[in-house]
């Protein structure tokens, strides 16, 4: 939906500097660095809006593609961690697992290290 808005601002916008253009008809002096010329002021007004969209259209596209290289950098960072995250898991498992058989049996009375001297009597 917003692109459609932006459409329809853009050619809102362009229908009045054209309509601008068409009423501004007469030769204009336009000065170059190596030279003066007279231009009729619908071409000049016409060929600044032109310029001024494709310098704003190629400064957009340079934009996006940073952004694109970006967000594929970060989820590549992001895969990485999640097999990182996995590996680190399947450890833990396997150290839980490890211990789990040194672990105490729960239904084993515990015995008794005393070995028959009765040291508290002493």
């Amino acid at each position: 939906m917003k692109f459609q808005w932006t459409l329809v601002l853009g050619l809102i916008f362009a229908l009045i500097v054209a309509w601008f253009a068409i009423v501004n008809v007469d030769p204009v002096p336009v000065n170059y660095v190596f030279g003066t010329a007279e231009w009729p002021l619908i071409i000049v007004i016409l060929a600044s809006a032109l310029l001024g969209a494709a310098v704003s259209g190629f400064v957009s596209m340079f934009r996006s593609i940073m952004q694109q290289r970006k967000i594929r950098r970060l989820e590549s960072e992001v895969n990485e961690k999640e097999v990182k995250i996995a590996d680190q898991q399947n450890e833990i498992a396997g150290l839980q697992h490890a211990a789990s058989a040194f672990a105490p049996d729960p239904d084993v009375e515990p015995r008794d290290n005393n070995l028959g001297s009765d040291i508290s009597n002493s």
